[in-house]
């Protein structure tokens, strides 16, 4: 074989760089000009790439190619979406007061999430502007003297600042209409201090005489919590003026329910099937683990008795779990489809140690390797489960300010994620590079969807910290039309995931043939396609894998995913990836 010099002269075209696999065959990674004035449609536009380079933003510098031995195999990506309507989902948590404004009085609302649904999927497979998430997380939308809701006054109700039944109605239609599954925000662990329930409770403790017990064939719902006479140590708290008090695990405003109690039970049944009734896929339970706090198995039996009454309404709902435990696979027992998986998560989540690439121990070797353990984690407990995996959410610190607004790093986590079995979550704004630290409220600021339109732009909680909260970056209408952007990045990631429905069901495996440990290479196999996934972590070096074609049973890559302008390339066994690029070859 003679050898081959090839030169990379510059990026095919920016969007080649993030959005490359969307609508293209290209065919030969090094062989474009640098000057090239083709039209390539990507991102739902034509757009010219010689122009692009400098319009969108100035143009990337790029590495010379490596030079080697044997004939450069064409890519063959993929364009075709093949989305399974399964529970393995792209998920879009999403905190309604701070997403979009409809009415002008600065809060978000439903009426504002379906402005807004086109922006999350159009259900066009012909579109390319949406994110291509076919799964929305509503946190809860009860109405709650709290600004984020978790305190829940009524549970067949919507709170007025966020609109009417016939609103959510008109929501679950519209998000049918795109393929979108809808899951609801499901407290059960506490109410409100303003619940019926718990101020029922109080007023009939408040009149007991001191020489009688509570007795609950006079008030029911004294025993829908747990109420013990007299001062108590810990989290509890004294109802109202009577002498005897609550507990509440996580505030005095969130009185804790006995979900011991078969009649607390039964109005969960009867709650849980009017969301249904009305469309909802599903249930997000939050603080499943405090249902009984360091009780695990009650908390299991608790779950299997919830999954098995809503399987009975409607067998395809979705089920995830709020476990923040290491043990979490252990809820899946309960015969739950998914338990959020905190360990990939935040800013010591594997995650982020492999995206930020500052600590050997933190390797693509040491990542394929957390894949397959979760895998097998999750397998010991059951082999139907779905895997939840998430970079951030309304409890944690946003990516982009723990990964120190280094946008190379931010778009990595999220194509580390992408890779990842199961159900992804995407919290809402992570996709533009929100900031966001310190106080519940900042985490939860507004979305930014223009710089020069405040149409439709929410105030945010009333006690977050504007000083606090960085936005380094731009708002969604300008990422819109930047290839390079963190958002261009995002919604390619989540296009290859509808692409090949083997990234989020296939059985994985470690490709021992490569050693690299900055390679993380796997395979995964779904239905009997076999795919292989190799992303390099290293964030400075371009590095060379040797693949026998033979061996694994490819023939080329097929999809990529890139942080900059640099492409991977594939010459004869070789596969070259740039730093922290993804490819995955068919």
């Amino acid at each position: 074989m003679k050898k081959k010099n090839i030169i990379l002269k510059r990026a095919v075209s920016g969007l080649a760089a993030s959005l490359l696999a969307v609508s293209m065959i290209f065919t030969g990674c090094g062989k474009s000009s640098g000057n090239s004035s083709s039209s390539t449609t990507t991102g739902g536009a034509n757009t010219n790439t010689s122009e692009t380079s400098t319009t969108a933003r100035e143009e990337q510098e790029t590495s010379p190619r490596i030079e080697l031995e044997g004939e450069e195999v064409p890519s063959q990506l993929a364009t075709t979406l093949n989305v399974i309507d399964d529970k393995n989902r792209n998920y879009y948590e999403i905190f309604v007061a701070s997403f979009y404004d409809s009415d002008g009085d600065g809060m978000g609302d439903l009426q504002g999430i379906i402005e807004k649904l086109d922006y999350i999927n159009d259900g066009d497979p012909n579109t390319d502007t949406d994110l291509g998430c076919n799964g929305i997380w509503l946190m809860p939308i009860n109405p709650s003297s709290s600004y984020h809701k978790y305190d829940v006054k009524d549970y067949k109700a919507i709170d007025e600042q966020y609109g009417t039944l016939d609103d959510f109605k008109q929501l679950i239609e519209e998000c049918n209409k795109r393929g979108i599954t809808v899951i609801v925000d499901l407290v059960m662990n506490h109410t409100a201090l303003g619940n019926q329930w718990f101020k029922d409770a109080v007023t009939y403790l408040k009149d007991l005489p001191d020489d009688k017990e509570p007795n609950a064939a006079e008030c029911k719902y004294v025993d829908y919590y747990t109420f013990v006479k007299g001062e108590q140590v810990g989290n509890y708290y004294q109802a109202g003026s009577s002498a005897y008090y609550y507990e509440g695990m996580f505030s005095q405003q969130m009185p804790d329910l006995n979900l011991d109690n078969p009649n607390v039970r039964a109005e969960f049944e009867d709650i849980a099937k009017f969301w249904l009734d009305l469309g909802v896929g599903g249930f997000r339970l939050d603080a499943a683990k405090e249902y009984f706090s360091g009780q695990t198995d009650k908390n299991v039996e608790v779950l299997t008795w919830f999954n098995n009454y809503v399987k009975s309404v409607n067998p395809e709902a979705y089920i995830v779990a709020e476990t923040w435990t290491p043990e979490y696979a252990r809820y899946l027992d309960s015969g739950i489809d998914s338990a959020f998986d905190f360990s990939y998560s935040g800013i010591d989540g594997n995650i982020t140690f492999t995206a930020r690439n500052s600590d050997p121990t933190y390797d693509g070797l040491y990542f394929a390797n957390c894949l397959l353990k979760t895998q097998e984690s999750v397998q010991s407990h059951s082999q139907t489960a779905v895997q939840a995996p998430f970079l951030s959410n309304h409890d944690l610190d946003r990516p982009a300010a723990y990964l120190a607004y280094g946008e190379e790093k931010i778009k990595f986590a999220h194509g580390l994620l992408s890779i990842m079995n199961g159900s992804t979550f995407i919290y809402y704004g992570d996709e533009i590079g929100i900031g966001g630290t310190g106080a519940d409220e900042n985490k939860r600021s507004p979305m930014i969807w223009s710089s020069t339109d405040t149409t439709g732009q929410c105030n945010g909680p009333i006690n977050m910290k504007k000083d606090e909260v960085i936005n380094k970056f731009a708002s969604v209408e300008e990422q819109l039309q930047d290839e390079y952007s963190i958002l261009s990045y995002v919604k390619h990631a989540m296009k290859l995931r509808n692409m090949f429905p083997e990234i989020a069901r296939g059985t994985v495996e470690l490709v021992e043939e490569v050693t690299d440990t900055d390679i993380c290479a796997i395979s995964k196999t779904y239905n009997g396609s076999k795919i292989i996934i190799l992303a390099n972590t290293n964030k400075t070096e371009t590095k060379c894998v040797e693949l026998s074609r033979a061996n694994n049973g490819y023939t080329c890559i097929q999809g990529i995913l890139t942080v900059g302008a640099d492409q991977p390339y594939q010459v004869e066994d070789t596969i070259v990836l740039p730093p922290n690029a993804i490819v995955i070859l068919k």
